[in-house]
């Protein structure tokens, strides 16, 4: 059960993209599990994808089309990764773009296969063939809320956000869905994510915008800290409303806040959904030296299996975060008199000890709650940056153990 209760939004339409869900049979009878995205030819795309050296090979697909063709039309299997599959995946998933550009007269380069699920096993290529048409005829404006399930696999809630502004007098809409609940630390994006807009914004300031905003979001989430061979985040721009030029730096501020704010959102439901999880928790380090300073001990501390089951069971063991904090890579001549540490409001830790204020009643209150902020200040500088994490529960371990079964 997720942490929180979030539920979708009344996503607000995209001119220039419709969205289709179907059953293929890929994932489980009778479950959606094919989506198919068609962006108008005004369209403009940017992406960022996985750095694990064994990307999956919709990954390696989708990563030169884009390169080659303006897309049209993004096609989503759930159920299967395509991953570990070899030269067979690879022709797979150009198959599953041929098969498509040849359903919607495009150029075959002009489509951008996704797939995530179970790695190492071949796709049922019958099947999802047989399901395009019907994602096809499904196509809607207002197909987001059943595209937002269509994606998941072990998730338990489809995740999604939408927003709308204005840029120059004229309204721009934002909306995006994301899937993603374990085998995240995302290092570029999220498990998997589709965001689009009715702005009108260049490809290489899409570019920009679309890496600036994941630095911000996806890419300071972590579950477990396992990055996926499937991640990938595509940002869709359909040219249909305001324009969004370079040279506007109010333009561009304006829609970098609204897409920032949007990307954390859906980041956020995937660490409330985390696979397993029973707490949310913010952890900011403040004080280091740099920002990749502070970024290395937040991940250090969120990753820790010590801190994490501690944090389930509610227990304010103090002395695991600090153990963290002290083996943090790269955090050389660390003094740690200057070191305080904050659970919520409570003072934890100071002048290299447990402070003087702190009781134990005071410390199982805050981990009692659901949501939690892990303040921690270094004592060496000025930057700052924060991480969300979960706990770790004992269902973390049987939804892992039992994945393939």
């Amino acid at each position: 059960m997720a942490v929180g209760q979030f539920e979708l939004p009344e996503f607000n339409k995209i001119a220039g993209l419709r969205v289709g869900t179907a059953s293929a049979g890929i994932k489980k009878p009778g479950q959606q599990d094919l989506v198919i995205f068609e962006l108008a030819d005004t369209s403009t795309t940017a992406g960022v994808f996985t750095l694990n050296a064994f990307c999956a090979a919709p990954v390696q697909v989708a990563r030169e089309n884009i390169k080659e063709v303006k897309p049209r039309y993004l096609v989503i299997n759930t159920g299967n990764a395509n991953a570990g599959t070899g030269s067979k995946g690879l022709a797979d998933a150009k198959q599953t773009c041929a098969s498509l550009a040849e359903l919607t007269q495009v150029n075959p380069q002009a489509v951008l296969p996704f797939s995530t699920g179970v790695i190492g096993e071949p796709l049922p290529m019958d099947r999802l063939l047989a399901g395009l048409p019907n994602a096809l005829d499904a196509l809607d404006e207002s197909g987001w809320a059943a595209a937002a399930s269509g994606i998941l696999t072990t998730d338990t809630q489809p995740k999604g956000a939408t927003t709308i502004f204005t840029i120059n007098g004229e309204k721009v809409a934002i909306s995006g869905i994301a899937k993603g609940s374990g085998m995240i630390k995302p290092n570029m994006a999220t498990m998997l994510g589709f965001i689009a807009t009715d702005a009108s914004i260049a490809q290489p300031l899409l570019k920009q915008l679309l890496k600036e905003a994941s630095e911000l979001s996806f890419n300071r989430i972590t579950v477990d800290g396992d990055t996926s061979t499937n991640d990938a985040c595509m940002l869709i721009a359909t040219g249909k409303s305001a324009e969004v030029a370079v040279e506007d730096t109010a333009a561009v501020a304006a829609f970098r806040e609204a897409l920032v704010s949007l990307m954390q959102e859906l980041a956020w439901s995937i660490v409330r959904d985390g696979e397993g999880a029973t707490k949310f928790v913010t952890i900011q380090v403040e004080e280091a030296l740099t920002r990749s300073e502070a970024l290395e001990a937040a991940f250090t501390v969120a990753h820790s299996p010590l801190v994490k089951t501690a944090l389930y069971a509610s227990d304010a063991n103090w002395g695991r975060i600090l153990a963290a904090i002290g083996r943090t890579p790269g955090l050389e001549n660390l003094q740690v008199e200057g070191v305080t540490i904050f659970l919520g409001d409570v003072l934890l830790v100071e002048e290299g000890g447990r402070a003087a204020s702190y009781t134990e009643e005071a410390g199982a209150a805050v981990m009692q709650q659901e949501e939690i902020t892990l303040r921690i200040k270094l004592g060496r500088g000025q930057a700052e940056e924060t991480v969300w994490t979960c706990d770790f529960s004992h269902d973390y371990v049987s939804i892992n153990a039992d994945y393939r079964s």
